[in-house]
């Protein structure tokens, strides 16, 4: 069975860095999931949207964990982590995400993290991505944008004989709202922030079918980076654009059209930009505006024909700054520059990235559904923020070799629970000392009507679920599990109460405790904190899932049905080397 690798030289890697890595993950997690849903939405505004969930994520987390440098360190490891996303403009967000991060770290270093600092951080972090949009406008297209802009609006008056204080007065609404949102969103982050370092979040319900598992992508062509390339595509973009103010319109068009045809002979995909209906759509647009509003409002020295030639080179500017900033964003991912940063003050960042990647697939696995996401925005925003301890265990698990772990597998109805049972007997007759839990099944009439729990230790015993539903109870498949019989087996499972086991069971490990619920945590504790080994009862078609979650190194893997459970008790022995 492959078990997933460890990061290269990972114990270098240190607390802040470490909890970077979650938070950047989880902020990536939305840009991935969040934004293509609303990319796919076509939703307007959807930077708004976007922004806030990381203000809120960010804010929150800083009531968690309060670092000095954590939410910057986390901006620029999501930001570098947008390179990957399947979107072939990645250049401009990665700027933006890299400096909201800034700017609210930035706040709360001048203010403190408080309502003033995180009210007036967030406010930057909006602002900044709503004239990054203005900026973009004008980097795309020149500042005949402005014009065709201040000419709108001066027509748009005319028309409706109604006049603005200032042509900008739209702009300015428009920013208010940005505002509006920024400050929602620190209160939303404040809130959340408070309310979940002050009580354990509650386990949540998941589908009986939802393993966590993650399906493996189709394999890319392996592409040729060139640190040449990207130094003659970014002076191809100055020359044009120097070309577009000084030179004849024959003279920048074919310099350009060189460029276009330059990159797409290298990069095959890089035109997806310019294939949306979106820009074609805003191409027509932008041209039959420029040739009428300027032929209408400047008719003393400028012609439609004019006008048209305006609209037709602010297109043609848009085409290089599109596809040239695409390609600066694929060679900018080459894995020489990112070594680039071994040999800097930055050498924990590829360390970081690396545990990063590794944690993301979880992260993305595990998010609430769209539904619950919509339904209880809140609730949902309070779980995400409630886990990052839970992912920063899952890091930690990342950068400690566990050997010594024992899956007992099989599929429902094999005798996982009977095995462990047995086995647990076996050890303490021969005086070794025992903890965790034993779920084994509740047959009522012949019927199955839930399971029970053993506290191996002390061999209390506390009923964990039913077929039934009851008031309360949280929903696990067909099962509903009671709190009190999830609190017993957190009890039973503390590390305080298993730091003389010499052996820990535990029955079981399953789709729940791969969405970071269940007895996932306290897993997660005992590997970290704990060297004795440690059985655990997996599902058959879960194994792989679980030793690549918890990062075990070449388990014992042993199968449940029809095992003999003093042959397992000896290969345990041997395995795990106890006597």
């Amino acid at each position: 069975m492959k078990i997933a690798d460890q990061p290269s030289a990972a114990l270098q890697l240190n607390g802040t860095w470490q909890k970077a890595a979650v938070l950047g993950s989880l902020w990536a997690s939305s840009e991935i999931v969040l934004g293509s849903f609303l990319h796919n939405l076509r939703l307007p505004f959807s930077s708004i949207f976007l922004t806030s969930v990381a203000i809120i994520l960010l804010v929150s987390v800083s009531y968690q964990w309060k670092d000095k440098g954590l939410i910057w360190r986390a901006g620029l490891i999501c930001a570098i982590m947008k390179s990957v996303s399947p979107s072939a403009v990645i250049f401009g967000p990665m700027i933006a995400i890299f400096l909201e991060a800034v700017l609210l770290e930035f706040s709360v270093r001048i203010f403190g993290k408080n309502m003033l600092g995180f009210f007036i951080g967030s406010t930057l972090a909006m602002s900044w991505s709503f004239f990054q949009k203005i900026a973009n406008f004008i980097i795309v297209y020149g500042f005949n944008i402005v014009d065709l802009y201040t000419s709108l609006i001066t027509f748009a008056q005319k028309q409706l004989r109604f006049n603005f204080s200032t042509v900008w007065m739209p702009v300015l609404v428009l920013w208010l709202i940005y505002l509006i949102f920024a400050v929602i969103s620190a209160l939303v982050g404040i809130y959340i922030g408070k309310t979940t370092v002050k009580a354990t979040p509650p386990m949540m319900s998941i589908d009986r079918e939802k393993t966590g598992g993650i399906k493996a992508g189709k394999s890319l062509p392996v592409f040729v980076y060139s640190t040449g390339w990207l130094a003659a595509t970014v002076a191809g973009m100055v020359a044009v654009l120097v070309l577009m103010n000084f030179a004849a319109t024959i003279w920048w068009g074919l310099a350009g059209i060189a460029m276009l045809t330059a990159w797409v002979i290298r990069y095959k995909n890089i035109l997806r930009p310019l294939r949306k209906p979106k820009f074609w759509i805003l191409f027509m647009v932008i041209t039959m505006l420029s040739s009428f509003l300027f032929s209408t409002l400047h008719s003393s020295h400028m012609s439609i024909s004019d006008g048209l030639m305006v609209g037709l080179q602010m297109n043609f500017r848009a085409a290089i700054m599109v596809v040239g900033f695409a390609v600066t964003g694929k060679e900018l991912s080459n894995p020489v520059i990112r070594s680039f940063f071994l040999r800097t003050s930055f050498k924990q960042l590829p360390l970081s990235l690396e545990v990063a990647f590794n944690t993301l697939p979880f992260i993305i696995s595990n998010l609430p559904s769209f539904r619950d996401i919509f339904n209880k925005p809140v609730p949902m925003l309070r779980q995400l923020t409630a886990h990052a301890e839970f992912w920063l265990g899952k890091v930690e698990l990342s950068l400690k070799k566990k050997s010594n772990i024992i899956l007992v597998t099989g599929d429902t109805g094999d005798g996982k629970s009977t095995l462990l049972g047995e086995l647990v007997i076996l050890f303490k007759n021969r005086g070794i000392q025992t903890g965790g839990i034993i779920s084994p099944a509740i047959i009522e009439n012949d019927v199955k009507s839930g399971y029970g729990l053993i506290n191996v230790a002390t061999s209390e015993k506390q009923r964990l679920s039913y077929t039934q539903r009851g008031e309360g109870m949280v929903n696990v498949g067909r099962f509903y599990f009671s709190d009190e019989g999830i609190m017993f087996g957190k009890s039973a499972l503390t590390v305080a109460n298993n730091q003389h086991a010499q052996i820990v069971f535990i029955d079981e490990i399953g789709a729940w405790e791969l969405q970071g619920q269940g007895w996932a945590e306290s897993l997660n504790e005992l590997i970290l904190r704990c060297e004795m080994p440690i059985v655990l009862a997996v599902n058959k078609k879960l194994t792989s899932q679980v030793a690549e979650s918890w990062q075990l190194q070449n388990p014992l893997i042993i199968e449940a049905k029809n095992a003999s459970s003093e042959k397992v008790f000896n290969d345990i022995i041997h395995f795990s080397g106890i006597i």
